[in-house]
């Protein structure tokens, strides 16, 4: 869709020229929206039946861990889960650790933002400092880009004091380091010209020092952004954009738009600096919501949260293929079926997976009920 760091200039022009359509163009323009919309319904009315591999129960949560979300592995070994509790709010938000029994806590107090009064941590990753680093989606609660990037100051493995990194986020969504370099999507990061917008920031570990605090710049093109993207607003409303993130063996980045299911690939300089973008044409019945997302490097495989459907699928990055990994219908999550399910992690041969649980319209999934639960698929 945009295929330079400046491509928003492209964007704002591009509605420039649809807002100077006339009449019948307009009409095409909307009958094709709503031929794209009755298609994408009565693809999920045949597809979200039970379908391919069987997802078990790894770990089930009381009402007060009730929206499991971001995933990190750590380099130990062990596995940290954000919990923003964001379908019930009244409970405060934490992170934990999977046990091979279920969980434990991990960071029970995490530093409500000062204007909402909440914390609300998504995606986290371990960091080349040994800190770990949680984004914010407190859009949820203001929309005034309060969103944060944390740094939790790890000591021998245990959290200590836990700071602000970055403000100015409208959405911090989906995080990975990939060496020195740290990409953080925000799937709301608007621009004057483009109210559909979303993007990755980079930020580098020399500019994240313990004791400082990176301000971003909001609707503008902060120094920080690395590539942006426009949401194409479908039946369900929804134009949040650029949400999980990860990189293939070649090290190109890969995000996906919540709002649309585009997949997109981004191509940087050896430096972790942008070179190019594009949209990666996926074979297949079109994913029409990407949210979490995992690349195992061995097999160039993502493996994709396709919340609207409830689905697991994977894309094969070198071909493009695209087939179902697992699908269930509208479950409650029990015994492990999958609940919408939200961000992934790949320990060895299993695919951990956070059953979000906190629908849109036109979700497969329909309601938040317990119990909460995180699923695991074994892979061959």
């Amino acid at each position: 869709m945009i295929t330079s760091r400046y491509g928003w200039a492209a964007a704002a022009f591009s509605a420039t020229l649809l807002a100077s359509c006339g009449p019948q163009q307009s009409a095409e323009k909307q009958a094709a929206a709503n031929a794209t919309d009755k298609a994408a319904e009565a693809q999920i009315k045949t597809d979200s039946a039970t379908q391919g591999a069987t997802p078990r129960l790894l770990a089930t949560f009381p009402d007060s861990l009730n929206t499991p979300d971001g995933l990190a592995l750590a380099p130990d070994g062990r596995v940290f889960l954000s919990v923003p509790n964001l379908a019930d709010n009244k409970y405060p938000a934490r992170i934990v650790e999977l046990t091979a029994s279920g969980y434990k806590p991990f960071i029970n107090n995490l530093p409500p933002e000062p204007t909402t009064k909440h914390a609300t941590p998504m995606d986290l990753a371990v960091g080349p400092d040994g800190n770990l680093y949680y984004a914010e989606n407190q859009y949820e609660n203001s929309k005034d880009f309060k969103s944060r990037l944390m740094r939790v100051l790890m000591h021998g493995g245990k959290p200590g004091k836990i700071e602000t990194a970055v403000d100015g986020f409208a959405l911090a969504n989906g995080t990975v380091w990939k060496g020195n370099n740290l990409y953080v999507t925000d799937s709301q990061w608007d621009l004057p010209g483009n109210d559909k917008g979303s993007a990755i920031m980079r930020f580098t570990l020399a500019d994240l020092k313990p004791g400082t605090t990176i301000h971003l710049k909001p609707k503008t093109q902060d120094p920080h952004v690395l590539a942006m993207f426009t949401t194409t607003v479908n039946e369900t409303g929804i134009d949040n954009g650029a949400d999980g993130i990860d990189y293939d063996s070649q090290g190109r980045l890969y995000t996906g738009s919540y709002g649309d299911g585009t997949l997109y690939r981004i191509t940087l300089k050896p430096d972790g600096s942008f070179a190019s973008q594009e949209k990666v044409p996926v074979g297949g019945a079109k994913i029409p919501c990407i949210d979490g997302l995992v690349i195992d490097r061995a097999t160039d495989k993502a493996y994709i949260c396709s919340s609207r459907l409830n689905s697991i699928d994977i894309v094969n990055l070198k071909d493009n293929t695209h087939t179902v990994l697992a699908r269930n219908g509208d479950t409650n999550g029990a015994g492990g079926k999958l609940d919408q399910p939200a961000e992934v992690l790949l320990k060895g041969k299993q695919l951990i997976i956070s059953d979000y649980d906190k629908p849109d319209k036109k979700f497969v999934n329909t309601k938040s009920d317990a119990p909460h639960t995180e699923s695991v698929i074994d892979l061959p």
